[in-house]
């Protein structure tokens, strides 16, 4: 089992930090930083998923500032994810429309997940959102991915 150090506190006036470790290299990496709490879960959330799509090891850490001073935050537990392939086209469809559509309408929940705080899906997370997307059309995704991003909002 490989151990990892543990992230080591950012420099200077506390603000919100998101790091990703790099087994590759054994360090740490700051990968965004604001002022503000929303925009760098928002940074993580696309990361993690585009380093999980990519097959690499994701490990991150949430810092930011609790009465004056840094405080390192939970972030979720590493799970496992599948991809699972886009559902085959409608006779009725054309199939580049069909992939790009379902493809899109996927991105839209995700953006919406991730705005929400769940960025880190479990494989029946996956399968929940692959249901929705085969299910809804675009006004209704994008009406569920803005609750979702309201919701987020209000912590």
């Amino acid at each position: 089992m490989e151990s990892r150090p543990e992230s080591p506190r950012p420099q200077g006036a506390p603000r919100w930090v998101a790091m990703f470790y790099r087994p590759s290299t054994g360090s740490w990496r700051t990968a965004a930083q604001s002022p503000h709490r929303t925009p760098v879960e928002y940074a993580l959330g696309e990361m993690t998923q585009t380093l999980r799509a990519r097959g690499d090891e994701v490990t991150v850490t949430l810092w930011g500032p609790r009465d004056g001073a840094w405080h390192r935050f939970d972030t979720p537990q590493r799970r496992t994810t599948t991809s699972q392939p886009i559902p085959e086209p409608s006779p009725a469809e054309p199939a580049e429309l069909t992939e790009r559509m379902t493809g899109r309408r996927h991105q839209v929940l995700l953006a919406g997940l991730t705005k929400a705080g769940l960025y880190d899906l479990s494989p029946e997370d996956d399968t929940t959102v692959r249901a929705l997307v085969e299910r809804l059309d675009e006004a209704a995704v994008r009406r569920v991915a803005h609750w979702l991003a309201a919701a987020g909002g209000t912590r």
